[in-house]
C-alpha cells in the first residue's frame, strides 16, 4: 500500500507546457514600440515634429491600438508628448537637457575611468583600442549608426571594466539617453578626428594604470563632447532645439 504522504502529481495541460517552453514572439505593441523608438532616437522622426496614430499605423501596417500603446510607453520615457484630442509631438531637444545629462555623465564616467584604470585587463584594453578607431561618413546613415554604436560600446567597456555593476548600469542608462543627441550632432558636423584622438588618449591613460589622470581625462572628454554637441546644434539654427 502506497503512503498517503507521497508526492502529489498534477497533470499539466499541453498548452500550458508549450507556453512555458516556447519563447514568446514580440507583440504588435512591442514591435511598434521598438520601431518608433529607433526612429525617434536616430531622428528619422525629427525632434518637435507632430505624429498621428493613424499615419503611423498605416505606415507600420498595423491597427491603431498597438501604435497607441507604443506611443504611451514612449511618452512615459519622455521621448514624446501627448496632446489630448490633438495628437503627439516628438519631444524637442533642449540645451538644458544636454547640459543636465552631461553634468551627471561626467561624474559617473570619471569614477568609472578611475576604477577601470585599476581593473581592466590587457585584453579588454586591446578591445577598447580597436573601438577607439571607429569612424563614419556624415552622408551615410549606416556608417553613422555604426560609429554611434562603437562609441557606445567604448564607454560601456570602460564602465564594465570598473567592476562595479551598479555604476555600469547607471552609465549605460545615461548613454542610452544621450543617443539622440549624438545622432543630431554627428549629422551636423564631422567629429571623427576629435573623437578618435580623445578616445586614443583615454586608452593610453588607462594602460598607464593612473586612476587620477584617467578620471581627469574622462571628465575632459565629457566636457568636450558636451560643448561640441551644443555648438553644432546651435549653429545649425535648428527649430527643434530650444534653450
Amino acid at each position: 500500500m502506497q503512503s498517503s504522504k507521497g508526492p502529489i502529481l498534477t497533470k499539466v495541460s499541453p498548452n500550458i507546457a508549450g507556453r512555458a517552453t516556447t519563447r514568446r514572439d514580440p507583440s504588435l505593441t512591442d514591435q511598434a514600440y521598438a520601431r518608433l523608438r529607433k526612429e525617434i532616437i536616430t531622428c528619422q522622426l525629427p525632434p518637435d515634429s507632430d505624429v498621428s496614430e493613424l499615419e503611423l499605423a498605416d505606415r507600420l501596417g498595423m491597427s491603431k491600438t498597438p501604435v497607441r500603446e507604443a506611443l504611451a510607453r514612449l511618452s512615459m520615457e519622455g521621448l514624446l508628448e501627448i496632446f489630448p484630442r490633438r495628437g503627439y509631438r516628438i519631444r524637442p531637444v533642449t540645451i538644458k537637457d544636454i547640459n543636465d545629462l552631461f553634468t551627471v555623465r561626467s561624474v559617473l564616467e570619471r569614477t568609472a575611468a578611475s576604477l577601470a584604470a585599476q581593473h581592466m585587463t590587457a585584453a579588454e584594453l586591446d578591445r577598447l583600442e580597436a573601438l577607439a578607431s571607429a569612424s563614419y561618413t556624415v552622408q551615410e546613415e549606416s556608417s553613422i549608426d555604426y560609429f554611434i554604436e562603437a562609441n557606445r560600446s567604448f564607454h560601456i567597456a570602460i564602465a564594465e571594466g570598473a567592476q562595479n555593476p551598479r555604476l555600469s548600469a547607471l552609465v549605460i542608462a545615461h548613454l542610452e539617453e544621450s543617443e539622440r543627441f549624438f545622432h543630431l550632432g554627428a549629422r551636423r558636423r564631422d567629429i571623427n578626428m576629435e573623437t578618435n584622438q580623445e578616445h586614443a588618449q583615454i586608452v593610453e591613460v588607462l594602460r598607464s594604470r593612473d586612476p587620477l589622470t584617467a578620471s581627469q581625462i574622462m571628465a575632459k572628454h565629457a566636457e568636450s563632447t558636451r560643448l561640441g554637441l551644443t555648438t553644432a546644434i546651435l549653429n545649425a539654427n535648428s527649430s527643434s532645439v530650444t534653450l
